[in-house]
């Protein structure tokens, strides 16, 4: 099979998916028509597929799960008005908490709340717990068992990072702002009060995203 037919089928594939596929996804595709490729050719299709949409409005982006093909980032305040329901804004505290979580993962709700200094909401955790972008991964052995949270597969699609070592160094980010633009996160409500630069210290971060 010739490249261009593999390219034409991820393309395809890519967009009537709706979400990111691996290539070992990409290649059941190719196997199910007694026709399966290696994967050095679906790489190559892959990589004219994403050269292909150089100076374009979408591109095509490897992040935790796969490939996908999306709307730029430059694009989308120019687009916004095509949305009727408007993006979620998330609060400071909200996001404090997420960035704690992706650099110094795992850690428990008590390890978050003796840096921010304030407590952590049950319903804080629970949104982030719905949206998938943190999941439980143990408990620390001490009294209580504290749940022990790390970020998930989701957390990186969303965010269009393959792991955690994309995210933005630290010494990078003063605040909240700058997190908030480095990791394309909607902009944050302006009640909270909490700076990030003093929540952020020291991170210990791992290779995956859970």
């Amino acid at each position: 099979m010739e490249i261009a037919e593999i390219k034409h089928v991820v393309e395809a594939a890519l967009l009537g998916a709706g979400r990111p596929l691996s290539l070992d996804q990409l290649g059941e595709l190719f196997a199910a028509g007694s026709e399966d490729i290696e994967r050095g050719m679906l790489r190559a299709a892959l990589d004219e597929l994403g050269a292909d949409y150089q100076g374009r409005g979408i591109e095509l982006k490897e992040v935790a799960s796969g490939y996908r093909i999306q709307i730029r980032q430059s694009m989308t305040s120019r687009l916004a008005p095509l949305w009727e329901q408007r993006a979620p804004r998330y609060s400071r505290a909200m996001l404090e908490t997420l960035a704690l979580i992706a650099y110094r993962q795992p850690v428990t709700r008590g390890d978050i709340e003796a840096v921010r200094g304030v407590s952590v909401s049950t319903n804080m955790v629970r949104t982030l717990l719905e949206r998938r972008w943190i999941r439980v991964v143990g408990h620390r052995d001490v009294p209580g068992r504290p749940a022990l949270y790390a970020t998930t597969r989701e957390f990186l699609d969303y965010f269009g990072l393959r792991k955690l070592d994309d995210l933005p160094p630290l010494s990078e980010i003063r605040d909240i702002d700058d997190l908030n633009v480095a990791l394309e996160l909607p902009e944050p409500s302006p009640q909270a009060e909490l700076s990030v630069e003093a929540t952020l210290e020291n991170p210990d971060s791992t290779d995956t995203g859970g």
